[in-house]
This record gives C-alpha cells, structure tokens and sequence, in this order.
C-alpha cells in the first residue's frame, strides 16, 4: 500500500501543475487532483504526470477538499493536501519520508513552514515566514474548517509536530490574476466575518469552525489577534495599521521593491476591499432603495 496520498484541487492551472507535480514525484505518492472544470490544459498535463483525476462543480475549497477526502478513494496511510501553486523541496521529501516512518501512534499530523515568492521574490518579511501549516495527516484524521476563508485543516484527534523544511509557494500567473483572486476572496472573508458577527449576536459558535479539533498554536493566535484586535478596530483604518505593522514592525521593507508591492496590496488592495465590501453591505441594508 502506497504510504502517502497528495490531494490537490485545480482551476485553470496549467502553468502551475507541472512543477508541482514533479516536485511530489520522488515522494511515490499517489496522486488525486478535484479539478473544477478547467478549461485549459490542467488535466491533460495533470494525468500525464500520473495523477487521477476528478471533476466537481466548484463550491468552497473547504467543500471540494473534503469532498476530495470522502470521494477520491484515498487508501494510504498519511494523506497530503497540496495547492497547485506550490513545490516540494528536496529537503521536504525527506523530512516527509522519515517523518511517516518515525511518527509516534499519538502524532496524527505534520506542520510544514511555507514559503511565500512574490514577483520572483521569496517574501522573508513582514511576518510572513515562517507560516506553518499542517499539512500531512494520517488519512481520514485531517478535515477542513467549512469557512468561506482562512480555513485550516484541523485533526479529529491526536497531536501534530512540525517539520523544519519549507513548501514552496510560488504562483506563475500575473499580476492580474493575482489581483482577481484576492477581491474574490475578499467576498468570500466577507460572508465569513458578517457569518461571525451573526453567531456573536445569537449567542452561538460560528459554522465550520471546528472549535473541538485540534488547532495549531500559531493558527490559534493569529485567530484570536484577527477576531479580538484587528476586527475590533475601525472599518478603514485597520488597513493602515496592518500596512504599518507588517511592513515597518515587522520589517516588510526588506523584501526590496517586490517586497512594497507586495505588503501594500495585502493591507490597501485585500484588506481594504474587504472593509469596503463590508461598508457596502452595511449602506445597501440601511438603504435598501438606494
């Protein structure tokens, strides 16, 4: 039986999938794509390389990477979610192979730093390396957060570990696309924060958050600094001070001029356009005529 199966959902990623796929193959996995309906090369150059592939209507990433789980027919030991964008390092693999030959019966996932790259440039600033994210689970243990955004796989039981080698995160498509993506999910944190604020005033726990799993120690801080400090300030001028936090006090400048653009439209692109969606929500049910 095949140690380690990699889950990867696709969407028009043609000049993403084959590097990544070929940075996965040294493991031997097995791999299984949930592609939404591409309609460029995804899936001929993904079965190519060896992958099974299968095709759902997009809903959610946290619905078609559970999906994926429940369906794909995963029979291996450990299992593996993947984005399309990212590689494997060499340094990874092994971490990966020794870790599933080594891991206590307890230990039911692996944390694994990520490596964001920016316009060619690996964004080592502005507090976003190292972000650790579990990733390898053993295979029916992991699940996804059902949220709209910032969703995390989350274990039904056990503990995780954390490995020190890096994924690369590194996206080949432009700056447009880049800009498309992010006012998408920026509707998308959107419904979740509005889905928040909803269960605040009910009195209950907000949908899809899986509060009894377990829940990294940086993914559990990052929650609450969002929830009880960066939510709780003013509409308009938290982007101004996540812009100064990330690229002052945390040092965003060094990341040279990718580094500028980079950090400036995480805070006054995404973090901006969601407040602005969340003014227009708030404008149009007080003046539903208008």
């Amino acid at each position: 039986m095949t140690a380690l199966s990699v889950l990867i959902l696709t969407g028009n990623e043609e000049k993403n999938i084959e590097k990544c796929l070929k940075s996965i193959a040294p493991l031997g996995a097995k791999v299984f794509i949930v592609d939404s309906q591409s309609t460029d090369n995804t899936v001929e150059i993904a079965r190519s390389l060896g992958a099974t592939v299968l095709t759902r209507a997009w809903t959610t990433y946290a619905e078609q990477l559970n999906w994926g789980l429940e369906n794909a027919g995963i029979r291996s030991a450990w299992t593996m979610r993947m984005d399309a964008d990212e590689e494997m390092t060499p340094e990874l693999v092994s971490a990966i192979r020794e870790f599933m030959r080594t891991a206590p019966p307890d230990v039911s996932g692996l944390y694994i730093r990520r490596r964001v790259y920016f316009m060619g440039r690996w964004i080592r600033y502005g507090g976003y390396y190292p972000t650790w994210l579990l990733r390898v689970f053993r295979t029916g243990k992991g699940v996804c957060e059902t949220l709209f955004m910032d969703e995390h796989i989350v274990l039904r039981e056990g503990r995780a570990i954390s490995v020190k080698a890096d994924i690369i995160d590194k996206n080949n498509k432009d700056l447009t696309f880049w800009t498309n993506k992010h006012n998408s999910y920026a509707s998308r944190e959107v419904l979740d924060i509005l889905n928040k604020q909803k269960a605040s005033l009910s009195g209950t726990a907000q949908t899809g958050v899986l509060s009894g799993s377990v829940l990294g120690q940086q993914d559990s801080a990052k929650r609450w600094a969002k929830d009880n400090l960066y939510l709780k300030t003013p509409l308009f001028v938290r982007p101004f001070l996540y812009f100064i936090y990330r690229y002052f006090f945390k040092l965003g400048f060094l990341d040279g001029t990718q580094g500028l653009i980079f950090h400036f439209l995480q805070a006054f692109w995404y973090r901006f356009l969601v407040d602005a969606k969340l003014y227009e929500h708030r404008f149009k049910s007080r003046n539903p005529d208008a």
